[in-house]
């Protein structure tokens, strides 16, 4: 017998009083999606981005997008071709709290976050109060000095 100070609890007999389940429900091995599910999942999810996308890559969906929601976007190609090398995003907000507030900014990339594998910068700025906001985001081909101009 055990007890506490509102409970007793009285054990009989230890062992189960009842046949051990043989149903499955609610186990991770059989909760887990079949190749085949995960395919049509794939599917269906890369067809609703194709319609939103309007034929667009994702390149364009992005200059798209920020156009639509009046980001300032700057981007630049590379030197031989017409593909993107820079691309630099910054909200209007953002670069009204940077101008309010230019004396603290702080830079820091990222690795392999994208399967373009472009280093992702971001530029934090800091408020009087300590309070941090972003200032832009960036992908970049590479971190060289010239990439920074």
């Amino acid at each position: 017998m055990a007890t506490s100070e509102n409970w007793q609890l009285f054990i009989h007999n230890g062992r189960h009083n009842h046949k051990k389940v043989v149903y499955s429900h609610g186990h991770a091995q059989v909760a887990r999606l079949t190749e085949e599910h995960s395919q049509k999942i794939f599917n269906v999810v890369a067809k609703i981005k194709r319609d939103w996308m309007q034929g667009r890559n994702t390149v364009e969906e992005v200059l798209h997008l920020s156009a639509e929601r009046g980001y300032t976007v700057f981007y630049r190609n590379g030197e031989d071709s017409n593909v993107l090398s820079d691309i630099v995003v910054a909200h209007p907000t953002s670069i009204a709290m940077l101008r309010t507030w230019p004396y603290v900014l702080i830079m820091d990339t990222t690795y392999k976050t994208n399967k373009y594998n472009m280093p992702l910068l971001e530029c934090v700025g800091m408020t009087p109060t300590g309070k941090n906001f972003t200032v832009a985001t960036a992908f970049m081909c590479n971190e060289q000095a010239t990439t920074y101009r």
